[in-house]
């Protein structure tokens, strides 16, 4: 293991507000966490990692987010409706559970019919 020198030296430059924005525009694209380790890198010529962001993915990722807290909630309905087959005791009560289950059935089957159409949309994107 490389035991790393102590950074003791210090390099003082002034900017004006046109550099300084500048140079945290690029820092901002690296994945360097400090400024003064982006700064060096580039001083040194050493390797600097950019961040790439695909922002056709935006779109699919807000989606997918918003899908899955709607299937979420319809699975819970539906956890909830099956816990309380197993409490019933009147047919009455059953009836009502049958009409419960279908309408988050159907729920159920729209938002997996809504996901497979935007997914297959995006890979006809791509």
């Amino acid at each position: 293991m490389k035991k790393e020198s102590k950074k003791d030296k210090w390099l003082h430059v002034r900017l004006n507000q046109d550099e300084f924005d500048k140079i945290q525009l690029q820092f901002k694209a690296t994945t360097c966490r400090k400024l003064s380790d982006f700064t060096r890198r580039k001083l040194l010529g050493q390797l600097l990692v950019g961040t790439y962001r695909n922002s056709s993915l935006d779109g699919l990722t807000e989606e997918l987010a918003q899908l899955k807290a709607e299937l979420s909630a319809v699975g819970n309905n539906f956890n909830q409706a099956v816990k309380k087959l197993h409490t019933l005791s009147k047919i009455k009560e059953f009836e009502h559970w049958l009409i419960s289950y279908e309408l988050e059935r159907r729920a159920l089957v729209k938002q997996v019919e809504k996901i497979n159409e935007f997914i297959s949309n995006a890979a006809a994107k791509w």
